[in-house]
C-alpha cells in the first residue's frame, strides 16, 4: 500500500474511461472528478476541504452520488473485477463467495439509521461484504449494527444474481444460519450456504479456509481514511465508499 495518494496514470485511466459515461454534467474533465473521488478516500478529508487542485467539491459530490445511485459505479466495480480475475487466471465471476460483516463506530455528524450491536459493544453501523476468493468486493449493504447478519444477507447477495450465474456455494458464520440459509433454500436453486465457525477448544482469531479473506479486505480499509470510521450522514454512501475502495485497488495493482 503506498503511503501517499498518487493520481490516476495515464494506463489506470485508460482501464477506467472504458466503463464510465462519456459526458459529464458541468465544464470539469471527468478523470479529475475521478481523482478526486479517490483523494477524499484516502485522505478522509470532508467534500467541503477538497483540495483547491481539484474541481469544485459540489460537482465532486455530484458525480458521487449520481454514479452510486444510477448504477455507474456497481458497473465500473463488476468490470473492474472481472478484469482483475482474467488478470490472475481467473474465470471472469466466481462460482465461489464468503459473506461477513464488520461492526464500526460512527462520527458526530452520523445521526441516520444508527444502532447498537450489543455482542461487540459498538453503537454505529454494520457493513455487510460479500468477496470471492481474491477478496474483491462483489456485493455491499450498509445499515444499523443492531441489524442481525441472517436477513441482511438476502440484500446483499439478491442483486448478484442477475449477472453472477456461476454461484455454487457461499461461505458465512453462525450468524447467518438464522435466517438466509431458509432463504437460499427457497429462492435460489441450485445455490448452497456453507457455514462454518472456529473450533470451540481454540481462542482469538482463527483463519478459516477462504472466509479469512473477507477478513483481509476488512482489514484494507484501514488504510483509507474516509472507511477508517463510519462518517457518513447517509448508509448509501457509506456504500459507494467500499466499492470506490475496491475499485482503487484494483487499480493499485496496474499502476
Amino acid at each position: 500500500m503506498t503511503k501517499k495518494y498518487l493520481r490516476l496514470t495515464d494506463r489506470q485511466w485508460q482501464v477506467m474511461e472504458k466503463f464510465l459515461p462519456v459526458k459529464t454534467k458541468g465544464h470539469y474533465a471527468l478523470r479529475d472528478l475521478i481523482d478526486a473521488i479517490f483523494w477524499i478516500l484516502r485522505t478522509g478529508s470532508q467534500w467541503r476541504n477538497l483540495a483547491e487542485n481539484f474541481p469544485k467539491w459540489e460537482s465532486v459530490y455530484y458525480h458521487f452520488r449520481k454514479w452510486g445511485k444510477d448504477g455507474t459505479l456497481s458497473r465500473l466495480n463488476a468490470m473492474l473485477n472481472k478484469m482483475e480475475r482474467k488478470r490472475q487466471g481467473k474465470r471472469q465471476t466466481p462460482s465461489l463467495l464468503s459473506i461477513d460483516s464488520q461492526s464500526i463506530k460512527s462520527g458526530p455528524l452520523t445521526q441516520l439509521e444508527k444502532g447498537v450491536d450489543g455482542n461487540k459493544k459498538i453503537n454505529g453501523r454494520k457493513r455487510h461484504v460479500i468477496t470471492d476468493t481474491l477478496g474483491l468486493i462483489w456485493g455491499v449493504k450498509v445499515g444499523p449494527a443492531h441489524q442481525s447478519d441472517g436477513h441482511v444477507a438476502k440484500d446483499v447477495v439478491e442483486p448478484l444474481l442477475g449477472y453472477l450465474d456461476r454461484i455454487k456455494k457461499i461461505l458465512g458464520d453462525q450468524a447467518y444460519k438464522k435466517g438466509f440459509t431458509d432463504w437460499v433454500k427457497e429462492h435460489v436453486i441450485g445455490l448452497e450456504v456453507e457455514i462454518s465457525s472456529a473450533p470451540p477448544s481454540e481462542k482469538g482469531f482463527v483463519p478459516l479456509k477462504w472466509r479469512w479473506v473477507t477478513e483481509r479486505t476488512f482489514g484494507t480499509f484501514n488504510f483509507f481514511r474516509r472507511l477508517d470510521k463510519d462518517h457518513e450522514k447517509t448508509p448509501e454512501s457509506q456504500q459507494y465508499w467500499i466499492l470506490w475502495q475496491n475499485c482503487q485497488i484494483i487499480l493499485n495493482k496496474i499502476r
